[in-house]
């Protein structure tokens, strides 16, 4: 990275408009920057860092062609990405270094853009294809990975992101990162309905599209995903698992004895909320199952209340469990674990617990308000 007062002026504006052309608060969120690139080494990644295979092989994208203003496009085919297998594989350090190696690599490709067009490019295109997004991709540990640290080292990097093919689910897994995104980027976020492909072709000449998404561009043999470019993957073996625990910071703990249950109950005011949880076991395995019943403040038998999500025993003691659930009905929710199989072993259960209002109410109250409800909603017994 050159000193300071020798970076070019279509780079400066990058953190101006960032910062709203505060100068103060410009220059800050560039000095840190500088110190981030030094931390990280950032300058020497490309060329002195290498991911572990298994990053390589199985997180998914790649940059394939161009859009029509010269501006390189970015793929991520969420799908079929196993995020517990790779978090069992690699260090959380590993994954952010890939994605700064992928963000420099952007920025270098940017760079020859601009001096092959005679223009400024300074900004990319990307496409999420979130086909097949389900829980497993709501894992926390993976969405917290990267958190705030791109947008504020990489501001306005991003031309336009094309989400295609959302599934029902996608408004969950938005509603769990938009918090990290500037409101400028979020203006950037195209959902796209089932024209997507024409829209795409709007933007992005066909030559330059690949032909799974309706374009022309294949690799040289014929394959339509342009897999020498586009990185498609799929689960990750157990033999690259390298730990047996992800570490995460759970908001509260509890004792289930031996041959017995625990229930907690939350209370839904309004339906499309969504319950989302993630625990983890100490002392051996835990069932885990949801419930419903009509009031809060009396205990039920699990036979006593509308099952949800059906008890099963889960591997909590060697990898986190997460999940969430759309309440379609209010209600108190009741998420029993279970260790009534137990004769012998008490578990400890550490956990955390959030709900999530609909989309409409997110966007009708303001941020103070939306704590007051979901503090008033998750009313813990």
């Amino acid at each position: 990275m050159p000193p300071l007062f020798s970076l070019h002026d279509h780079f400066l504006l990058r953190w101006l408009r960032a910062r709203n052309f505060n100068l103060q608060k410009s220059e800050a969120m560039l000095r840190k920057h500088l110190e981030f690139r030094k931390q990280m080494k950032v300058d020497t990644i490309i060329t002195d860092w290498r991911p572990p295979e298994v990053i390589e092989k199985y997180l998914s994208g790649g940059m394939c062609g161009y859009d029509r203003e010269g501006s390189p496009i970015w793929y991520d085919v969420i799908g079929p990405v196993d995020p517990k297998g790779l978090f069992l594989s690699a260090s959380k350090q590993d994954f952010i270094k890939s994605k700064i190696r992928d963000c420099e690599m952007l920025q270098k490709e940017c760079n020859l853009q601009s001096e092959r067009l005679g223009k400024n490019v300074e900004s990319i295109t990307m496409i999420y294809d979130v086909e097949g997004l389900g829980l497993k991709h709501l894992w926390k540990p993976a969405i917290e990975t990267y958190g705030e640290m791109f947008e504020d080292n990489y501001p306005e990097g991003l031309k336009r992101l094309f989400v295609i093919k959302a599934p029902k689910i996608f408004p969950v897994a938005y509603n769990l990162v938009k918090h990290f995104l500037s409101e400028s980027t979020r203006q950037k976020i195209c959902i796209l309905g089932a024209n997507w492909q024409e829209v795409l072709l709007n933007h992005i000449d066909a030559e330059e599209l690949p032909a799974m998404y309706g374009g022309k561009l294949t690799d040289p043999d014929g394959d339509p995903c342009c897999r020498t470019r586009i990185n498609h993957v799929g689960p990750v073996p157990p033999s690259y698992y390298v730990r047996d625990h992800v570490k995460v910071d759970y908001e509260q703990c509890m004792t289930v004895s031996r041959v017995s249950s625990q229930q907690l109950d939350y209370e839904i005011l309004f339906p499309g909320c969504v319950l989302r949880w993630q625990f983890a076991s100490e002392g051996g395995d835990i069932g885990f199952g949801v419930f419903l019943k009509p009031k809060k403040g009396e205990w039920k038998k699990a036979a006593e209340m509308q099952e949800i999500l059906p008890s099963q025993r889960y591997n909590a003691h060697l990898v986190p469990e997460d999940g969430s659930l759309t309440c379609e009905q209010p209600g108190v929710y009741v998420l029993r674990f279970d260790n009534t199989y137990s004769i012998f072993q008490a578990k400890q259960i550490s956990l955390t617990v959030e709900v999530l209002l609909p989309d409409h109410l997110q966007k009708r109250l303001s941020p103070m308000l939306l704590k007051e409800y979901q503090h008033i909603m998750c009313l813990v017994s």
